[in-house]
């Protein structure tokens, strides 16, 4: 233990400023001194190999990184860091004298914001989840790229963590929860082969600057609700090879975390708009294999935490039980088919979207965010196109169609469900996309929108802070050039009107199929 006398530092006179009240809550690996405004982290000099606080140069340079480290995503809450001085036996926050330990300053807040508590109270909001999917791909997207020759996003380095799992429950489980060593047998082979079969895609994904200095352990009890926003905290700053890890990786936690939550609609609202910001669709190759891996960090961490006990927690089995039941479900890849949004501007498209990927397994491509990202805007950019013009003229609408084709490809040959949320307004601008499933051999239809013309002008009108850019202008040329669906077509077509709550049960009955 540390040679502070940490009981001194209950006294109120030991801290620089008033004190509005005074508790202490203790960790495996720090003290954490709650005083009203501020919070103060003393980290404890343990040693536990992945984390090492035993010297006051280490304990330090870690309170450094942490400070570092937090700011890229929390600078309103992480202050500064600052020495403990007095002597061991009467230690003091600050003040002068030489350092005889170290302590991170940030502003306390209520833990009742943290989307933990948030989610037991079924508070996180359809706004939190695309203001998280906003803030983690702007954090993704400036953070610094590890080194294409360096140690970190190395097949190797990608594999070990997830072997390493495997082999420090192994000893346990047999003990722990006998009944589920054949799902661990399973999971252990299946990541094994994954690791294998995916190495060609770890060295692209290195090469291709999406390894990146990471948050690291980003999982709902680290994130707050911070004066309305969304702030992501408590970086992991003991160990570099957990946070220089791919991109994928770290959402891949998020992800599975909300789902072990009971909230697998809102994990799929995240996904697809982190990916309507970044567009890292190929990055969804290795997803599964994360998900994998971060189910089985948890399970890990169950497992230890059993061994430690005389007696067995059925709670904390459950838990782990869980854990592995959640993994094994990331194993079972679903079919991909292929599914296109049809109709008119203000029809409900991407509404109807909206509610199918939350409620399947799906992968959005929507034409008004793929467009913009051609021509270097963001989601919410306007472009200032006039009709005909800029990213809307011919020649850039064709190329809007061919990158969708191209990247409904690439997430069908990766296993995924794909929807493609266009006016698909010419019939080879459909065809294309059914002989592309033709080819692949996967299931296709049409879910044609549609709904009273007069509503169509309605929501154009009212319609504020979305990708689409389209207006009532829009909408009359489209009623000209707009080729309907032949007789043919509505062989593989579900038809939903939108004018009132949409029927979405065919179309998430053939998606489940």
């Amino acid at each position: 233990m540390t040679t502070l006398d940490i009981e001194q530092l209950r006294d109120p006179a030991a801290w620089p400023h008033p004190v509005e009240s005074l508790s202490c809550i203790e960790t495996h690996t720090a003290w954490v001194f709650l005083t009203g405004e501020y919070a103060y982290k003393i980290k404890k000099p343990v040693n536990f190999g992945f984390l090492d606080f035993s010297t006051l140069d280490k304990r330090h340079h870690c309170c450094s990184e942490e400070l570092r480290l937090n700011r890229r995503l929390a600078p309103e809450l992480y202050l500064e860091v600052v020495a403990v001085t007095g002597t061991p036996e009467a230690p003091r926050i600050g003040g002068e004298g030489d350092a005889i330990d170290y302590a991170v300053k940030m502003r306390q807040f209520d833990t009742h914001a943290g989307f933990d508590q948030m989610a037991e109270r079924q508070a996180i909001t359809a706004h939190h989840i695309d203001d998280m999917a906003e803030v983690l791909a702007a954090f993704h997207g400036r953070a610094e790229i590890a080194a294409a020759d360096g140690e970190f996003g190395t097949p190797a380095a990608a594999a070990y963590p997830v072997i390493e799992n495997f082999e420090q429950i192994a000893p346990h489980l047999p003990q722990q929860a006998p009944d589920m060593l054949d799902v661990f047998a399973g999971l252990e082979a299946w990541s094994r082969d994954a690791c294998t079969a995916l190495h060609d895609r770890f060295v692209a994904r290195l090469a291709g600057g999406c390894v990146r200095e990471c948050h690291g352990d980003l999982h709902l009890r680290n994130i707050v609700l911070w004066r309305d926003q969304v702030v992501p905290f408590d970086c992991l700053e003991f160990n570099p090879s957990l946070r220089w890890i791919d991109v994928m990786s770290e959402l891949g936690f998020l992800l599975m975390d909300l789902e072990d939550h009971g909230m697998a609609p809102m994990a799929r609202r995240l996904l697809n708009g982190y990916l309507e910001f970044t567009g890292d669709y190929p990055g969804l190759a290795l997803l599964r294999f994360y998900q994998v891996y971060r189910a089985m960090v948890r399970a890990k961490v169950e497992s230890l935490r059993l061994a430690q006990l005389d007696e067995k927690d059925e709670g904390m089995v459950t838990e782990l039980r869980n854990y592995l039941s959640l993994a094994e479900a990331y194993t079972r890849e679903g079919r991909p088919k292929l599914l296109i949004a049809h109709g008119l501007s203000g029809s409900g498209k991407t509404y109807v979207a909206q509610r199918l990927l939350e409620a399947a397994d799906l992968v959005r491509l929507r034409s008004d965010v793929e467009r913009k990202r051609l021509y270097g805007l963001g989601p919410l950019d306007a472009s200032g196109s006039a009709l005909d013009a800029g990213i809307y003229s011919l020649e850039a609408n064709t190329r809007t169609y061919d990158h969708l084709l191209a990247q409904a490809e690439v997430l069908l040959a990766a296993g995924w469900p794909v929807l493609v949320d266009a006016a698909f307004l010419k019939r080879q601008e459909r065809d294309a996309f059914r002989d592309l499933a033709l080819r692949l051999d996967v299931p296709f239809t049409i879910v044609h929108c549609e709904s009273d013309l007069e509503v169509q002008r309605q929501r154009l009108t009212a319609r504020r802070g979305d990708a689409s850019e389209a207006g009532v202008a829009i909408l009359e040329l489209q009623l000209e050039r707009q080729e309907p669906l032949e007789a043919d077509e509505q062989a593989y077509t579900l038809n939903v009107d939108t004018t009132r709550a949409p029927d979405l049960e065919p179309a998430l009955a053939w998606l489940k199929a």
